[in-house]
């Protein structure tokens, strides 16, 4: 039980004097960047998606 005890004090210790939190401004721009990521990286998917099943409906197309 003495072992658990000190893991949580010495993990209290750690996430209050030696992690270093990002500032309020760095979250938000961390979070802005993520944001434009994601709605870069959802274009190109549905831009490949689009084109593949257009291409695949042309392809199939020609063989009715």
């Amino acid at each position: 039980m003495n072992k658990i005890s000190a893991y949580f004090k010495d993990s209290y210790h750690e996430l209050l004097e030696k992690v270093t939190w990002p500032s309020w401004q760095q979250l938000q721009q961390s979070t802005m960047i993520v944001l434009v990521a994601t709605l870069i990286i959802t274009a190109m998917v549905w831009g490949m998606d689009f084109v593949s099943n257009s291409l695949l409906k042309f392809i199939y197309s020609l063989f009715k």
